[in-house]
């Protein structure tokens, strides 16, 4: 009811407005001209290193990653590898490929299709990350999480026409890309410092940092992909990057998740190293709790077991909030050296009347 409306919409307007470039019509006229041969070979390599890579991430957790003692991730990872030196191997020598990894020589192309991929990472970690940590933590039913997380939508909206006017304005998509990858290391370092005595209004501003520095490196970096990419190559360059684009987004929910239970586990030892009857504070924590569920219930034993219960509760909450806040500071120190990699980038500005995306 969201995606299919709205899709048929979108081709819908995109089939009535848009119309594609002669050479891309004229190369088309060509091809239709000559036998048809089709990449099979080149798409069967690509769904077996896809699948693996989309089954190996979905089910690595689960399995234990490269611990699974039936071997179903080490054999997933071999076929992808497998799949994928092939599919490079047979694609750059096919005349007619299903990827065309050739625009990948271009070094601004390789460097947004670096900046992308873990942008989106980072992105959809996040995202998944927050609402996991407002529903477990805070007791959010999925709509007031939504609500929470909404507002950013609204600042990315407000954030692309000011891209887009700089951009016209001859501004440099490098320090765009920079200044956008800073401000979501901001984000996502501001929500690694929170605590579990925050307000909603104390989520919603890192999350619209996060969002916005996004928005602002979105558009320059489709700016400086395609600017020197040969005109040929473009649409293959935008298959490639829109691939590397929602990839990129699967391998951040798979991070986010394995990250988070495996910095849980590491956490719920550490507070297990004091959470000793010789502590002082545990035992003025047993003893307070004992003494208040012992006036509700009259029952000493079942006080006793209430107030352990309580101090099991108060640890798990702790360690899966430092997890959640580690997955944000990992997060944002992805980010940060990402911004690397605007420095391998040449100079990068749009020519005049030319559209601040790809064809």
């Amino acid at each position: 009811m969201i995606n299919v409306p709205v899709g048929l919409l979108a081709f819908a307007g995109c089939y009535a407005l848009l119309r594609d470039p002669d050479y891309l019509t004229r190369q088309r006229t060509e091809l239709r001209s000559r036998p048809f041969h089709f990449d099979s070979i080149g798409l069967s390599l690509l769904i077996i290193a896809m699948v693996s890579w989309e089954v190996m991430l979905s089910k690595g957790q689960e399995w234990d990653w490269l611990g699974d003692p039936f071997w179903r991730v080490q054999t997933l990872a071999t076929l992808f590898m497998v799949g994928l030196v092939g599919l490079v191997f047979w694609e750059l020598r096919s005349p007619n490929p299903v990827v065309n990894f050739r625009p990948l020589a271009e070094r601004n192309f390789s460097a947004c299709c670096i900046i992308i991929f873990f942008a989106f990472a980072v992105l959809y970690g996040a995202s998944t990350s927050l609402p996991a940590f407002l529903q477990s933590l805070f007791g959010y039913d999925a709509l007031n999480a939504g609500l929470v997380m909404s507002p950013a939508g609204l600042a990315a909206l407000l954030a692309m026409p000011v891209v887009g006017l700089l951009l016209g304005h001859k501004t440099d998509a490098r320090w765009l890309i920079g200044a956008g990858l800073l401000l979501m290391a901001i984000g996502n370092y501001w929500m690694s410092q929170i605590n579990l005595f925050i307000s909603p209004g104390q989520i919603v501003w890192p999350r619209v940092v996060l969002v916005l520095g996004l928005s602002i490196c979105f558009a320059p970096a489709n700016v400086a992909a395609y600017l020197y990419t040969p005109a040929a190559l473009r649409g293959a360059a935008v298959g490639l990057l829109s691939l590397l684009r929602n990839e990129g987004g699967s391998v951040g929910t798979s991070m986010a998740q394995t990250l988070h239970e495996r910095r849980d586990q590491f956490h719920t030892l550490r507070l297990n190293e004091y959470l000793d009857p010789f502590n002082p504070a545990v035992q003025s924590f047993l003893e307070q709790a004992q003494a208040r569920f012992l006036q509700q219930t009259g029952d000493p034993a079942a006080a006793q077991q209430l107030a352990w219960q309580t101090l099991e509760n108060l640890r798990q909450q702790q360690s899966s909030a430092l997890a959640y806040f580690d997955c944000f500071w990992l997060f944002a120190v992805m980010i940060l050296a990402l911004i690397v990699v605007v420095f391998v980038m040449k100079r990068s500005v749009a020519e005049k009347g030319a559209h601040v995306d790809a064809e």
